[in-house]
């Protein structure tokens, strides 16, 4: 029996004491990377922006089995956000669908949900009404069944068996109702059970996943009250893509509680959430020191090392290895370290002493 099966399927079941008690700890590091976010400035938070919704919408193709062309993906969303991006190149009709999708979910987040609004982003999705060399319905809920398979022809496993067509209707209509009402669930929870309520249906005939993840951002974009990603869930799914799919096939045929679905996804986002802390720590690290040392008279050489080491240089600062990342003499790469030194910017490592001698960030 699948979980659709059962009856009222929909008052989902779960461990409220392990759930929110994992819920709860997943809010706290949610709140201090938006903190942290928020005293970077306007342009470094637009960079990451721009990288973290590139990654998002790579990965979440990468979970379908589908490439998609990164400097395609981050010139669309520079396009439509406005963003002075050097190295603009035109991108494919489909890649700006995937994004025209993305943006409506995550910068429209308090607008409700709504078929039409669903359909609009199946068209966009697939644009030539095909799914590669297969023609699909497109911009409407599928008119047959539905099943998740694999292995080859004649040997296939089936995994899943969405509801009949005739049930999808009614089982969107409310969907759709609990997603723009339901005020009583934390809306990070409601992220979680909504990308399972969603898929559980299979209302699609292809694209199903892609809309569920943009679903799931469009609540958690509602639950930071900001349309700004600094973190991609997608990413952390598409590592652990087996995972992913087991746990949604050990969820639709189990004994109806999404306890584990529930836990195995606030993982994941934790994942997602702490990696991007690292990355933000680096950026406004790297935006303090910058401003700090606005004043001084310093090259572009000098510049360009102070960021390498705020994000993390491979290995050790030396003369000779300065002198090779600028393209420039030792005797001028030493220069500007001493100069960095006399700024107190740099200091030498203690580790290291005369041929050895390398530096480090003071």
């Amino acid at each position: 029996m699948y979980l659709h099966q059962r009856k009222d399927w929909y008052n989902f079941v779960y461990d409220k004491t392990i759930v929110l008690k994992a819920l709860g700890a997943l809010r706290l590091r949610q709140g201090v990377l938006m903190g942290k976010a928020g005293r970077m400035g306007f342009d470094v938070q637009n960079e990451k922006y721009l990288e973290n919704l590139s990654l998002e919408i790579i990965k979440s193709s990468e979970i379908e089995g589908e490439s998609l062309n990164l400097q395609q993906v981050r010139s669309s969303i520079a396009r439509r956000l406005g963003l002075n991006t050097a190295g603009i190149i035109p991108s494919q009709r489909y890649i700006d669908g995937i994004v025209e999708m993305n943006l409506d979910a995550t910068r429209n987040y308090s607008t409700p949900l709504t078929s039409e609004r669903l359909f609009g982003w199946h068209n966009v999705l697939f644009p030539t009404g095909r799914s590669g060399f297969y023609k699909i319905e497109v911009g409407q809920y599928r008119t047959h069944d539905m099943e998740v398979v694999s292995g080859p022809m004649g040997m296939e496993t089936v995994h899943y068996r969405a509801p009949a067509p005739e049930r999808v209707p009614d089982e969107m209509e409310r969907f759709i109702k609990w997603f723009n009402d339901d005020a009583d669930t934390d809306l990070v929870l409601k992220a979680a059970i909504a990308h399972l309520w969603f898929v559980s249906i299979h209302p699609f005939d292809d694209g199903n996943g892609r809309i569920a993840r943009a679903i799931t951002d469009m609540l958690l974009a509602k639950s930071e009250n900001s349309p700004l990603r600094f973190y991609s869930v997608s990413n952390e799914i598409n590592l652990d893509r087996k995972g992913y799919y087991a746990i949604l096939e050990d969820t639709e045929t189990g004994e109806g509680d999404i306890t584990a679905w529930l836990l195995w996804f606030f993982k994941h986002l934790d994942n997602a959430i702490a990696k991007s802390e690292t990355v933000v720590d680096s950026a406004w690290n790297k935006s303090d020191l910058f401003a700090k040392t606005a004043q001084l008279s310093l090259n572009q050489r000098q510049k360009k090392i102070m960021g390498m080491l705020i994000d993390g240089f491979n290995g050790k600062l030396t003369t000779a290895k300065y002198a090779k990342i600028n393209k420039c003499s030792q005797d001028t790469a030493l220069n500007d370290i001493n100069m960095l030194i006399l700024y107190n910017i740099l200091k030498k490592s203690e580790e290291g002493k005369g041929k050895n001698t390398n530096y480090v960030l003071a």
